[in-house]
């Protein structure tokens, strides 16, 4: 009876919603699962793009993993880690960003199973790792190094990197053209780790043809004043003065009190403001500049008085074209035009201010220190233009990578296949179960080429047949020149024909590194995932939402039903 009298204990503050055990782990696997869905089919060449309309009417097409996981408002906290890792590895080596997902949610779809069954998430979390060390080490054994050639073979080796890119992108039909022009932008600005060096403009009209590469800076006009239209607009060899000071007739300050006994004594305060604009403009022009730039506004006083003596201006130039112009004429922006000397002008080959579509561009070529360059992009519609620009970034960021680290793996599913091979093998010397959980993540692994083949419409299991027999065949079967274990190592789908064909030898190539940081970074998430044994709720960041809401509808007034709160009946 003493038993039954026991008070009940009250941990948690009423309304928390708490749910653990088996069902709740399976609930996260399911929305990780309708996350990597949402993003499968934008995979490959043949992938499809997503159009996504946001609630400020803002529309992006893209079929960039990172960019629509970034677009789509996600709640549900375990769908959230998916996010996170589609971001990191979009900062980490800009491309790979669906196959993260697409591995992750797979890895946890193969996991599904084990849980109903009642296997302990930490058997699988512990097998899950020891296959992805063994997975990156067999990366590691199969990459190419690209390292020692002559330039001129490096660089079409690069450009084999960038049009594997940019071939499942909307700019995939002119993949050569854009990645020759990004491996040149990229060994432009050489080894430095400073991807704003590298400018993309965007000028809608023209066809993408009309893109151009600029091996220096070239921006936008900016708002010019009268006079401007009399300044050169072409210099060979000009020194360039770059400032961050306003050139401006300034007033006084609206405050300022200024008491007069003699009316004649107001002219020469109105002489001192003039005197001290040009004072300024003659030192800038005893500099023996050509060209003078300014982050804030030079006026129209200034415009003429540079016009006048054949010097071009411009003012109000954007911050990171500002350093850019730095950065690749060795010039350093001055606060000051006191005391300016040689060593702080920049220098450049040729500037000349150009027509591009409907926009006036000044363009500065034939830089000294070489560190920058910019891409001008043209194309139809901004949503193109805007897609077009997220692709260059990624092929960019591939190129960067394989130039550091140089080295590559064959592409389109062939090393996805090779190392579902290897674990299987592997698998087979294992007792115990984990022999199962091995398993089931080297099939896991086969997503990327079936999910290549679903895209394009091939018939999936036709082609993975013919891709598992080949990399099944052992070495020296043939007379074989292959530098891999098997003899189809390097074999992965062919988009064209929807048989399969030698990656390698078809220049499908992704740099190692891509390879690594997606496995490393969906088994983390996978196993993050199955770790998690209870989700709790707090209801008060929910009660705090409702009357947020509530408080927003009132404020809309004769909105009607506007000002009803949550849990607000209707009258």
């Amino acid at each position: 009876m003493a038993a039954m009298m026991q008070p009940q204990i009250i941990l948690l503050k009423e309304g928390t919603d708490t749910s653990q055990g088996k069902a709740q782990l399976i609930s996260n696997i399911n929305a990780c699962t309708g996350i990597a869905d949402v993003v499968r089919t934008t995979l490959g060449p043949r992938g499809m793009d997503k159009l996504i309309h946001d609630d400020k009417g803002n529309t992006t097409i893209s079929n960039d993993g990172a960019t629509i996981m970034k677009l789509l408002d996600i709640i549900h906290p375990a769908a959230k880690i998916l996010v996170d890792i589609a971001r990191s590895q979009d900062s980490e080596v800009g491309d790979g960003t669906t196959t993260v997902v697409l591995l992750a949610g797979e890895f946890l779809k193969e996991a599904k199973p084990f849980v109903e069954d009642g296997v302990h998430p930490q058997n699988l979390i512990r097998s899950y790792r020891i296959a992805s060390q063994l997975a990156i080490e067999k990366v590691k054994d199969l990459a190419v190094s690209i390292e020692g050639k002559s330039l001129e073979e490096k660089k079409g080796l690069l450009a084999k990197c960038a049009a594997t890119t940019l071939s499942s992108k909307l700019i995939g039909g002119e993949k050569d053209f854009f990645a020759n022009m990004v491996v040149d932008a990229v060994l432009a600005v050489g080894v430095d780790d400073r991807l704003s060096m590298i400018g993309i403009k965007k000028v809608p009209g023209g066809n993408m043809r009309d893109s151009f590469l600029v091996n220096g800076v070239a921006f936008k006009k900016t708002f010019s004043y009268a006079g401007f239209e009399q300044q050169p607009k072409k210099f060979v060899s000009p020194k360039i003065l770059l400032l961050n000071i306003e050139l401006e007739l300034k007033s006084e300050k609206e405050n300022a009190e200024i008491r007069l006994s003699d009316p004649s004594q107001y002219q020469s305060i109105v002489d001192a403001e003039w005197n001290i604009i040009y004072d300024k403009l003659d030192k800038c022009v005893q500099t023996g500049a050509k060209i003078v730039l300014s982050r804030l506004a030079i006026g129209d006083l200034a415009t003429q008085y540079f016009a006048d003596r054949d010097i071009f201006c411009a003012g109000r130039v954007a911050e990171e074209d500002l350093q850019r112009v730095a950065a690749a004429t060795g010039g350093t922006v001055q606060t000051s035009v006191n005391n300016i000397i040689d060593e702080v002008l920049g220098t450049c080959e040729i500037f000349e201010e150009k027509q591009v579509g409907n926009e006036r561009f000044n363009i500065f070529s034939g830089c000294p220190s070489g560190h920058t360059a910019t891409i001008v992009l043209r194309g139809g519609a901004d949503q193109f233009i805007e897609e077009a620009e997220r692709s260059l970034h990624d092929a960019i960021m591939i190129v960067r990578r394989a130039v550091k680290n140089s080295t590559v793996v064959a592409g389109g599913g062939a090393i996805d296949m090779e190392i579902s091979r290897h674990l299987r093998q592997h698998a087979r010397t294992i007792a115990g179960k984990s022999q199962l959980f091995i398993n089931s993540y080297a099939k896991a692994l086969e997503v990327i080429p079936r999910q290549l083949c679903d895209n394009a419409g091939f018939d999936a299991t036709d082609v993975l047949n013919k891709l598992r027999q080949k990399h099944a065949l052992p070495s020296g079967t043939v007379a074989s020149i292959s530098m891999f274990d098997g003899e189809g190592a390097n074999y992965g789908v062919d988009i064209n024909t929807g048989g399969i064909a030698d990656s390698f030898a078809n220049f499908v190539w992704e740099p190692a590194v891509v390879k690594i940081n997606a496995i490393n970074a969906a088994t983390e998430a996978a196993c993050l995932v199955l770790s998690v044994d209870e989700t709790v709720k707090n209801p008060k960041s929910e009660s705090a939402q409702g009357d947020a809401a509530a408080m927003g509808g009132r404020g809309r007034g004769a909105g009607g039903f506007g000002g009803r709160g949550r849990g607000m009946r209707r009258r």
